[in-house]
C-alpha cells in the first residue's frame, strides 16, 4: 500500500497512472483542508476504478466528513478515536484506527476493529507485533504497519508478523521529493509476487 500526499489531489494523476501500470491495487491520498480536496479525489476515484483509493490521515470528524462526501471506499487514522470509529460505521466506510500500546490494540479489538495500523511502526521495531500476541491474546487485528518505514523493511516486517506494509515518504525520489522511486516500487512488487 503506498500513502501520496499532494494538497492538490489531481496532480497525482501521472503518478497513479504509472502505479496502476505497475500493478499497484491500493494507495491512500492524504486528506487535506483544500477547499477542491473533495471534487479532485471524487474526480480520482471516477478515473480509476480499478485502483482501491482510500484517504490517510483521517483525525477529524470534518476529514471523515470530506472522506465520506468524496467517496472513498476506505481510510486510514494515524490516532484511535471511538467517535471517528463510529461515525464511519454509520456512514458504511471502513476505518483503520493507528495504535500503538498494547491498550490502544486491545480497546480497537474490543471495539470491533478487524484492522488497525501499527503508527509509527519504526518506534517499535518489527518483532513488536509478534511480541503483543501472548499478553493479549489471539487473535489480534489485522496490522498495517506505517510510518517510517521503506522498502527494505517491507519483508522483514512481514516475515516478523504484520500483515501489510504501508510505504510513504520511504518512496519519495530524493533528488526532487515530489516523485515515487517507481522502479523500487516495480522491485518490490517483483520480489512480493516472487
Amino acid at each position: 500500500m503506498l500513502v501520496l500526499r499532494s494538497e492538490q489531489p489531481q496532480a497525482l494523476r501521472p503518478l497513479l497512472d504509472q502505479l496502476l501500470v505497475l500493478g499497484v491495487g491500493h494507495v491512500e491520498i492524504a486528506w487535506s483542508p483544500h477547499p477542491a480536496w473533495v471534487l479532485q479525489c471524487r474526480q480520482l476515484i471516477a478515473a480509476y476504478p480499478t485502483l482501491r483509493l482510500g484517504a490517510a490521515s483521517v483525525c477529524t470528524q470534518q476529514a471523515l466528513a470530506d472522506v465520506i462526501e468524496a467517496g472513498f471506499c476506505y481510510a486510514v487514522s494515524p490516532i484511535l478515536d471511538r467517535s471517528l470509529i463510529e461515525a464511519a460505521g454509520v456512514a458504511g466506510l471502513g476505518l483503520v484506527p493507528g495504535v500503538l500500546t498494547p491498550s490502544e490494540v486491545h480497546s480497537a479489538r474490543s471495539w470491533g476493529c478487524p484492522m488497525v495500523k501499527l503508527f509509527p511502526a519504526t518506534s517499535v521495531g518489527p518483532g513488536y507485533w509478534r511480541r503483543l500476541v501472548d499478553p493479549l491474546g489471539h487473535p489480534l487485528p489485522f496490522c498495517l504497519a506505517a510510518g517510517g518505514l521503506g522498502p527494505q523493511d517491507v519483508l522483514p516486517w512481514l516475515a516478523a508478523g504484520v500483515d501489510a506494509i504501508a510505504l510513504g515518504s520511504g518512496l519519495l525520489t530524493s533528488t526532487t521529493g515530489a516523485g515515487v522511486d517507481l522502479s523500487t516500487v516495480q522491485s518490490l512488487l517483483t520480489s512480493l509476487s516472487g
